[in-house]
């Protein structure tokens, strides 16, 4: 029975990183995503309205699985065109942490632009008449106060991040929800390997809770702006 568990805690590290690396195309899409909504120009506007409204209207399952069946179909027809004959695969790592990361990066882009619209906007322009740049008004006034605006949906956004890479065990990737499942299978005794890959859940979801909610006593001023 000890080395089911040890091999549970393995495919907890899977877990980890396939949350770690989905937040970090989060992160990077949401930052594109309000920027492009936040940016005036029509064109961008509508791609990133299109982009978070479709993408939080569909179920995560359902896009895990249009990524990895038709992404490997459309990309076999591809390689096909131009003459490739030899079939290719996509990496069930690779689509889960994509997939993943452009679900909540739709959710983290509406975070990311309702932080920045609570920035009064003269803040920006007195930075520019100093001579700052846009990047560097942006990483000196705008991005220290909006992770203060941003932390409790970010908090929120995360959370539902880490639980959705459970998803991932759907399309073959053996992480801590997959393994469990296989060794509830061969033990016949399913309840107690998925209590113990839940209580994993738990346990990464209570430290993520106390950083940052350590984080938001660190830099969320919404009480000083308040007394102002």
């Amino acid at each position: 029975m000890s080395d089911y568990y040890w091999m549970i805690l393995q495919g907890a590290g899977t877990t980890v990183a396939v949350s770690l690396l989905s937040l970090v195309v989060a992160i990077t899409l949401g930052l594109l995503g309000a920027s492009a909504k936040l940016s005036g120009r029509p064109v961008l506007v509508r791609l990133a309205t299109l982009y978070t409204t479709l993408i939080r209207g569909i179920p995560e399952l359902v896009l895990m699985l249009l990524v990895f069946y038709g992404g490997a179909i459309g990309l076999n027809a591809l390689l096909e065109y131009v003459g490739y004959d030899q079939g290719v695969d996509i990496n069930p790592f690779v689509a889960g942490v994509l997939t993943i990361g452009f679900i909540y990066g739709a959710y983290m882009a509406e975070a990311f632009r309702g932080a920045i619209l609570s920035i009064p906007h003269g803040q920006a322009e007195a930075a520019w008449a100093f001579g700052m740049t846009r990047w560097q008004a942006f990483r000196r006034i705008t991005l220290p106060q909006m992770i203060g605006y941003v932390l409790p949906s970010f908090t929120n956004s995360w959370m539902a991040l880490l639980k959705a890479t459970a998803l991932v065990s759907l399309i073959g990737l053996h992480d801590m929800t997959y393994l469990a499942r296989q060794a509830g299978a061969a033990s016949r005794e399913p309840f107690i390997f998925i209590l113990f890959a839940a209580a994993l859940y738990l346990l990464f979801t209570s430290i993520s809770l106390w950083v940052l909610r350590r984080l938001d006593a660190r830099y969320n001023l919404g009480s000083e702006r308040v007394q102002l």
